[in-house]
């Protein structure tokens, strides 16, 4: 009799602990599809049908009062083959990151343009190819879009300036060709950080992203030309602008750096003119203008004379410490 009252206890204890499960049984059925998909890896081995994805699960992270799939993150492992449309039925997720994946290929999956609340979309370090789609401009929740280390090719979307929220966009280390949007000085929210070198990209940037205020841009490694002195000004707040092997060319003598700037890299370019004395009040931490057609001395204080040489050199006639005297 005390054995079967044990038995009993066991068995209603476990219909318990099974019927308390917190992960949502629909996302918990997708995350196994997921699993499923990439040939059951080890890297997804916690991902277990007995067990509860909300507490037992790596990589995954439910809300704690719905306890709805919110967040997926898969890094630095082996997975092999596309992004599974399945990702697209996880309708309550904010993150989505797949990084240093280098055997997940093909394109961005279009199904997750069905994911409308993610605010976070990190494919990076991974072989994707095809074009950025414009479908990611639907998401009007992302702040953080990236999509650097990657293959892609093609032109990229205008659409992208659309999204209200967006804090970070990352399309550097790619295979881009064609110009910078002329929408990308329209962002219609926050200013976001922008990331685009190397790419392929051509042609002169738009005079509309003088309207912008960015904080970080980094158009470095590019094909682009003519005159890139719209990115500063003394209303701005810019703190980082990397322009560097390009082929911009206008005068250095009349830019007005915004006194928050703090690293300005401008190397290999045909950037004439002189060194401003603004810039000795400036609160630098790097400065290269290496490889350009600079003149006359370079101003005393500051940081300047504290760099070393290779920050200045190979100019066309650029003098003063830290380089030979004028």
């Amino acid at each position: 009799m005390k054995t079967l009252f044990v038995s009993l206890l066991i068995s209603t204890l476990l219909s318990l602990s099974l019927s308390q499960e917190l992960c949502n049984s629909q996302d918990k059925k997708v995350l196994l599809q997921i699993k499923k998909h990439f040939g059951d890896p080890y890297l997804l081995a916690s991902w277990k049908s007995d067990t509860d994805c909300c507490t037992d699960w790596y990589q995954v992270e439910c809300d704690s009062t719905t306890n709805r799939i919110i967040s997926l993150t898969v890094f630095a492992g082996t997975l092999s083959g596309e992004i599974p449309a399945a990702v697209g039925d996880l309708p309550y997720l904010q993150n989505l990151v797949l990084r240093k994946l280098t055997n997940i290929t093909g394109p961005v999956q279009p199904a997750i343009a069905k994911l409308v609340h993610l605010k976070l979309l990190r494919l990076d370090w991974l072989n994707l190819t095809g074009t950025v789609p414009d479908f990611l401009s639907q998401l009007k929740n992302l702040t953080f879009l990236d999509l650097s280390f990657n293959g892609f090719s093609g032109t990229i979307p205008s659409s992208l300036a659309l999204l209200p929220n967006l804090g970070a966009l990352h399309l550097d280390r790619n295979k881009l060709t064609g110009s910078i949007p002329e929408s990308f000085g329209t962002f219609k929210g926050s200013v976001p950080d922008l990331y685009l070198s190397h790419n392929q990209l051509t042609g002169e940037i738009p005079a509309s992203l003088g309207n912008m205020d960015f904080s970080v841009i980094d158009l470095s490694r590019n094909q682009l030309v003519g005159d890139a002195s719209m990115l500063f000004g003394s209303n701005k707040t810019t703190n980082n602008v990397y322009l560097s092997r390009n082929l911009f060319e206008f005068n250095l003598s009349n830019v007005v750096f915004p006194s928050t700037i703090e690293n300005l890299d401008i190397n290999h370019n045909k950037i004439f003119g002189s060194i401003p004395p603004q810039m000795t009040q400036r609160p630098l931490q790097t400065l290269n203008v290496s490889y350009n057609r600079l003149c006359g001395q370079i101003p005393v204080g500051g940081k300047l004379q504290s760099l070393d040489s290779s920050s200045y050199f190979h100019n066309k006639c650029l003098c003063g410490a830290p380089l030979a005297n004028c």
